[in-house]
């Protein structure tokens, strides 16, 4: 995995915000936490959307296997009733970042609700990379989806969501869940995925490709909705063998709404405006074309 910390470690003056508010989340005064200090660059200034104008909830609800599964939830104020896009966090969970991507996407119009999938065994966000893995490792394939289906199934009950326009978007590890959750929801109109892995890399033992699956690459003929693919040329953990692989595969399967654009240059984790592989140009880019997709297919 690529190293998210400087080497030599942070300093005092490392941040532009104060230590405690981001590693408790005192900046928006709310029970997750922060940003996810193992990946918080030196200069970080991480974007801050404003709440004004949006209702912004913390809620639980019943997942298939009885867990409470916490949720960020952020909307337009007033009756809506508003599309919903799921949001799929990176390996550090809801942390700030991912709060703000859901405020984002409210200013744009979007009731944007965003699991908590790792919480069973802990919060991601504050842990150290080592145990961060091990975490996100205990989140298997039917319990992310399971966790999904109760997403959807209680944004249904919802009378300010309409529920019959639903799209979703992830990063990173939540990138990969964005082409399986499309492969598997029929309710799903339309997806954007950040930088997800796509094929188990050449190295990979059997287990860990089995730990895997299903693999985008695999899924190419059940997608039920358009995904936009988003990536980096200089992705160290993404090749781009596998973005051809996977180009290969959605054209033998027909699906001609669906894409992926690589940025030239661009590293893992381009969108990712609390670290130093943030590329504010592609990030920028990419936003748009997700909310034209969003546009087109949810409003």
């Amino acid at each position: 995995m690529t190293t998210l910390i400087r080497p030599e470690g942070s300093e005092p003056d490392d941040f532009r915000f104060s230590r405690r508010a981001l590693a408790t989340g005192a900046l928006g005064g709310l029970a997750f936490a922060g940003y996810a200090p193992a990946a918080l660059a030196k200069q970080a200034a991480p974007v801050q959307t404003d709440p004004a104008g949006l209702t912004i909830e913390e809620v639980s609800f019943a997942a298939p296997d009885s867990f409470a599964l916490p949720a960020y939830v952020a909307r337009p104020a007033g009756d809506g009733p508003w599309p919903v896009v799921v949001v799929v966090s990176e390996i550090f969970g809801v942390h700030e970042y991912i709060r703000d991507v859901c405020r984002r996407l409210a200013k744009a119009g979007y009731a944007a609700v965003a699991p908590a999938f790792f919480v069973r065994v802990a919060d991601p966000a504050g842990a150290e990379m080592a145990r961060v893995q091990e975490i996100v490792a205990a989140a298997g394939y039917e319990q992310v989806m399971g966790d999904i289906a109760a997403t959807l199934d209680w944004t249904s009950q919802q009378l300010w969501a309409n529920s019959a326009k639903v799209g979703i978007t992830g990063w990173c590890w939540g990138g990969k869940v964005v082409w399986q959750a499309a492969a598997r929801f029929a309710a799903i109109d339309a997806g954007v995925a950040w930088y997800g892995r796509l094929a188990p890399a050449p190295t990979a033992t059997p287990e860990q490709v089995a730990g895997g699956q299903p693999w985008p690459v695999d899924l190419a003929d059940d997608l039920k909705a358009p995904v936009l693919g988003l990536y980096g040329e200089a992705d160290r953990g993404i090749p781009l063998d596998t973005v051809e692989a996977m180009r290969a595969a959605l054209q033998r399967a027909g699906q001609t709404d669906s894409r992926i654009d690589v940025y030239p240059a661009a590293p893992h984790g381009f969108h990712a405006d609390y670290r130093d592989s943030y590329r504010a140009a592609d990030a920028a880019d990419g936003w748009a074309k997700l909310l034209a997709l969003f546009e087109a297919r949810l409003k």
